[in-house]
């Protein structure tokens, strides 16, 4: 089978000054269709470059990227734009919730340059919230929430667009331990539908919840 994200010898760094920085250096990945993946490793290792890198929000400076049977290494950014509105959800850590407006409105988003009709947004919309658990809160704002709660907006944001990848960069690290198992719950049941998950994560309890884990060390998977 051919690998739904196929990457190789990727090289990423970065210039601060006069230095340069190599974050990632000569990572290959290959994830197939509906495989669930921890990546662990320190705090400065490249995990979340690699992730932003994945979820084409940052692009490499040496190797090849493959997406879905596309070259994506050198794409525009037109084209990431819409790869990421087509294929990829996102969760972070610090959820990326829009303080002013409510929830149903937050997890509408990902529709903002899309030409899908008013009646279909408001239809997955709600049922993205309702999948999450949050229908009795679809007209409050984030700060009326808990932490949890905000974190579940956010996945039913990153689910809104049927997305066949959800990239997750610590999406527990905020949240105490039961909050964070009902999060990983969440996260489970996106697999087991058949979503492909790539989870950045320090905590092992998290990790074994994944069906593989990756260490990366020094811009290295070891």
């Amino acid at each position: 089978m051919t690998p739904l994200i196929d990457i190789s010898g990727l090289t990423k760094s970065y210039t601060l000054g006069s230095q340069s920085f190599r974050v990632l250096k000569e990572v290959s990945l290959h994830v197939m269709m509906g495989d669930f993946l921890a990546i662990m490793g320190p705090s400065g290792s490249g995990k979340s470059t690699l992730l932003n890198i994945i979820g084409c929000l940052d692009r490499l400076n040496e190797g090849r990227y493959v997406l879905d049977g596309m070259n994506v290494s050198h794409a525009s950014d037109n084209a990431l734009s819409g790869i990421r509105s087509r294929m990829i959800g996102f969760v972070f850590q610090s959820f990326n919730l829009i303080s002013h407006m409510t929830v149903f409105d937050n997890v509408s988003m990902p529709f903002l340059y899309a030409t899908a009709a008013p009646e279909i947004i408001r239809e997955k919309a709600a049922a993205a919230i309702k999948d999450v658990g949050l229908a009795h809160r679809i007209g409050h704002k984030p700060l009326e929430l808990s932490g949890g709660e905000m974190q579940r907006v956010a996945i039913a944001r990153a689910l809104v667009n049927d997305p066949k990848i959800i990239l997750a960069d610590e999406p527990t690290g905020n949240l105490d331990s039961a909050t964070g198992a009902m999060i990983m719950d969440i996260i489970d049941r996106q697999h087991r539908k058949g979503v492909t998950i790539i989870l950045v994560t320090h905590d092992p309890a998290i990790a074994s919840r994944a069906s593989h884990t990756r260490m990366l060390q020094d811009g290295k998977f070891i």
